[in-house]
């Protein structure tokens, strides 16, 4: 039996706005698969087949997290377009500490009021998230909850799972005196403290619009505004860890 829209609407829910939402994030999905990926978006389960000419002993690592209150600043500067990308860096880059090949994604997103493209734009940066981890983008969850969430506002969650060989888990027991420690660079404060971020813009009443000054080794066709640099994305570790993993011993 077909759901009556306009009941559901007087609930709070758009039904249309679900519909036309899926119709435009399928697409998005699709260009992140992978050849193992068995189904398309849209179904009550993923399905992932292990190739078994690729893994010998393979063993299923999993994470899941958010992007905290970063998600504030976006919403403050209505941008939506990168926040994506934290929310995939911050479950693959957890999942790749165990030596792990991020195989697949799911995200979960609930709001107030659902609104189509601001989906789209956030499912984007989803997508360029799983694209740099070279995983599928599996399924996910979109909620409207307008008695959970204000107008405008809403939250994301993911969950990553990933494979890794169970003779090259990396649990720390090799550690010792004399080895290499390599240091990455990081793209800013990334997705974590949020929190103590913003009490800090709040007791020096910063403003996110006000344009800060580059450096002068940088170059840039305009200064970036605090807000935009705060908001730029984490950065994704999975290539270059992974490139290393294959070529030296860690």
């Amino acid at each position: 039996m077909k759901a009556n829209p306009e009941a559901y609407k007087k609930a709070g829910v758009d039904l249309n706005a679900a519909e036309e939402t899926v119709a435009r994030l399928k697409p998005l999905a699709r260009e992140t698969l992978r050849p193992e990926v068995l189904n398309g978006l849209g179904g009550f389960g993923g399905l992932f087949e292990l190739q078994k000419g690729k893994w010998n002993n393979p063993v299923l690592v999993s994470g899941t997290d958010g992007v905290g209150t970063k998600l504030k600043l976006a919403i403050e500067m209505q941008k939506h377009d990168t926040i994506g990308i934290d929310l995939v860096a911050m479950c693959v880059n957890d999942i790749l500490v165990q030596g792990a090949e991020p195989l697949f994604f799911l995200d979960y997103l609930a709001c107030g009021t659902l609104d189509p493209g601001k989906v789209e734009e956030i499912v984007e940066g989803i997508c360029d998230g799983c694209h740099d981890a070279r995983c599928a983008l599996l399924g996910g969850e979109t909620a409207e909850m307008p008695e959970m969430y204000a107008s405008g506002e809403f939250d994301l969650a993911g969950f990553a799972v990933g494979a890794v060989e169970k003779d090259a888990i990396i649990d720390g027991n090799q550690i010792k005196a004399g080895d290499v420690l390599l240091g990455l660079p990081s793209s800013g404060v990334h997705s974590n403290g949020f929190s103590l971020v913003r009490k800090i813009l709040k007791d020096s009443e910063a403003q996110l619009h006000a344009a800060l000054s580059a450096p002068e080794t940088e170059t840039q066709a305009e200064p970036k505004s605090l807000g935009r640099v705060l908001l730029e994305p984490t950065l994704i570790y999975v290539r270059p860890i992974l490139d290393l993993i294959a070529e030296f011993p860690v």
